[in-house]
């Protein structure tokens, strides 16, 4: 058997992969958290377009549990700033284009009826299941659907930066006191400084170090 020589072997990044290799780049490879925004807006019109992709994501029982606020105004702004604890993280919010408030709605159980009609009773399964076991399911896929989130931005040419320290007992009881939604994280979005790519790559685990086949 003639083995390729070196120049001839294709990276399994891309052989293997269905999506063009610039995509691959755009979306992971050269994607960093972005720090530094221009002054640029981020309109409704793109986070819709965002939102319409990255809805298809999956999610268990497709419960779909993210909601999210836009914070546009000044005063949601400082109320904002106000909860998160670092003060690099306040500076980057207070001048990012677009802070994103993205949360778990607790009873998302609610909506099944449009959501998972498959079953009729899921409903019903999740009213009468504990409380923490529906809180765990609803942060956990909103979680999911985070990442989705931020892929989605990458997607729109766009930078995103997510900030998860912040008072989490503070801002949800600003921003929901109903308490029906619990805050996952605060995502700054907008368009990089051209010539700042944002954080270095840190390393990253190799394939061997992850999987393990059963």
């Amino acid at each position: 058997m003639v083995l390729p020589q070196e120049s001839e072997v294709t990276h399994p990044d891309t052989a293997e992969l269905a999506l063009a290799k610039d995509a691959q780049d755009m979306l992971f490879r050269d994607a960093r958290t972005v720090t530094d925004f221009q002054d640029v807006p981020v309109t409704d019109a793109q986070v819709r377009a965002i939102y319409d992709l990255v809805k298809h994501g999956p999610t268990a029982m497709n419960q779909q549990p993210l909601r999210a606020v836009l914070v546009r105004s000044e005063t949601a702004c400082g109320r904002l700033l106000a909860h998160i604890f670092e003060d690099n993280n306040k500076a980057e919010t207070q001048a990012a284009p677009l802070s994103v408030v993205l949360a778990a709605d607790l009873d998302f159980h609610l909506r099944f009826a449009e959501t998972f009609p498959v079953l009729p009773d899921a409903e019903q399964l999740y009213a009468e299941a504990e409380p923490e076991a529906r809180i765990a399911s609803a942060l956990m896929n909103a979680h999911i659907q985070l990442a989705y989130f931020i892929i989605g931005v990458r997607a729109a040419g766009l930078a995103a930066a997510p900030i998860t320290r912040f008072d989490h007992q503070a801002l949800d009881a600003d921003f929901f006191p109903d308490g029906k939604l619990r805050a996952v994280a605060v995502v700054n979005v907008g368009v990089p400084v051209q010539g700042m790519p944002g954080y270095p790559r840190l390393p990253r685990l190799q394939y061997e170090d992850v999987f393990l086949t059963a």
